[in-house]
Order: C-alpha cells, then structure tokens, then sequence
C-alpha cells in the first residue's frame, strides 16, 4: 500500500470515528440523568442509552463493524433525538419602573431560565419492535418520572451548547399524520432554572450590587470568552466520558480487548 493510500485510509478511519462520536454525544444519547436516579453511579450521572437496553444494541453494532468494516448506524439503537428549534441560551427580562429607581430601572436584567425542547424519534424497525415497543417505552417514562419525583436533573447535550442542571417539563407526543406508525415521535420540554442556592445566592448578590452600586457589572471579554470555551469542552468532554463509561464494558466483552 502507498504512503498516500494508507494517509486516505486513516483519515477515512478518523472522519468515521468523529462522526460515531458526534451521532453518539448529541443524536444516541444527548440526555444525561444527574443525581436522582443516578446517584451512586460514577459521578452521579446516566446517560439515556443505559435505560433502554441500547448498551447491548451499541455492542453488538460495534461487533459488527469490527469484523466487517462497517460503522456504528443509528438504526442499531432504540431511538435519537433532535434539537428542536426554539431553545434559548440567553433569556433576560429588563426591570420595568417602579424597580429601586429609575436611573437604574432601565439597567436591570432579569435572568430568565433557558430552555430546550428534543424531539425522541422513536419508530419501529421490524416485527420484533412492535412486540417490545410497549415495554421499552414504558420503563423510559417511568425513568423519566421516578427522576423527577426525586428531584434529578438532566444535562443536554446540543451540537452548539450544553444545558446543565435542568428540569424537565413535559413529554408530548407530536407524530405527524405523514405516518402509519402512531405515537414515534415525541417532545421533551426542559428548563435550565436557578436550581440550586449557591446559584440563588450568586445572582442575588450580582442584581443587589448592580442596584445599590448603580454601575454596570463589566468583566474581561477575553477572559468570558476563554471560560466559555473551556466549559463547553469540558461538558463535552464529560458528557462522551459518562457514555462510555456504560458503553467499555460491554464491548470489551464483544471483542475481548481492554478499552
């Protein structure tokens, strides 16, 4: 084989692998439980593939494309997800008269929460599906409300931002009437809220200062924007590091190596 064939060869490889890794992050398995249900799994996080007996899926895909070439589909799995447009990253509200004053009415911000809708398609692939859809949709949902009656919250991961700490707000289903299949496709509401008191606590602070001091809060623009990248790309960092956690085992099972 040429320097220029194996060149071609390995980042036809790499391009495979990055895309598997972006299809798993942010199509498979965007949704991350925190805490809730997941507490006393590694850090307290379980992300949505581990619910539904997508692992096994997963493994017997990543079988499957070792011995023929092939790549990971997303017809192995259960069902993916999509942004939904319309979520926010930034929501703010200005403070309306009568707000301390008017000199600095004008100037208050309120931090609204953010929010993010997924659509979960979810169609059935073969004959076997209609026999396990009712139970594998079943003890999704019951995830789902045992997470939130226990106070969990979610992590989301989208191709241009990741919401921390959110809560969810509703699943409705919205399949279309283009299909014969009924209830595949469904929408999950989430909101990014101040969940915490350390977050109360912090934005109390800012908004008190902002209004007794009658100044702008200003911070360096290259230091935000410094922050900003590094959070994003430790959240994704984590978020891939909380699937594979629950995806190595299995496939070294499958293909009998150490990941």
């Amino acid at each position: 084989m040429s320097l220029s064939n194996a060149l071609s060869s390995v980042t036809a490889t790499l391009n495979s692998a990055a895309r598997s890794v972006y299809d798993l992050s942010f199509q498979v398995s965007p949704i991350i439980f925190h805490n809730g249900i997941a507490s006393g799994m590694p850090g307290n996080l379980l992300p949505v593939i581990a619910l539904t007996g997508q692992v096994a899926a997963l493994a017997q895909g990543a079988l499957s494309g070792i011995i023929n070439g092939s790549g990971l589909s997303l017809d192995d799995f259960y069902a993916r997800y999509l942004p939904i447009p319309g979520g926010t990253v930034i929501n703010q509200a200005l403070g309306a008269y009568p707000f301390a004053n008017q000199s600095v009415a004008a100037n208050a911000i309120i931090t609204q929460p953010k929010n993010i809708s997924l659509m979960m398609i979810a169609p059935v692939r073969d004959m076997g599906g209609y026999l396990t859809k009712l139970a594998l949709f079943t003890s999704l949902v019951t995830s789902f409300e045992t997470h939130n009656q226990s106070g969990g919250t979610y992590h989301i991961a989208t191709p241009s931002f990741i919401y921390t700490d959110c809560i969810m707000q509703g699943m409705t289903d919205i399949t279309s009437g283009d299909t014969k299949q009924k209830q595949i496709m469904w929408q999950l509401d989430f909101a990014k809220p101040l969940v915490t008191m350390n977050d109360a606590a912090a934005a109390f602070s800012k908004q008190i200062s902002a209004l007794s001091g009658g100044q702008q809060i200003v911070s360096s623009a290259v230091s935000a924007t410094t922050g900003a990248v590094a959070s994003a790309t430790q959240g994704i960092t984590g978020m891939a590091g909380s699937v594979n956690t629950f995806l190595s085992s299995p496939i070294s099972a499958a293909t009998g190596k150490l990941l």
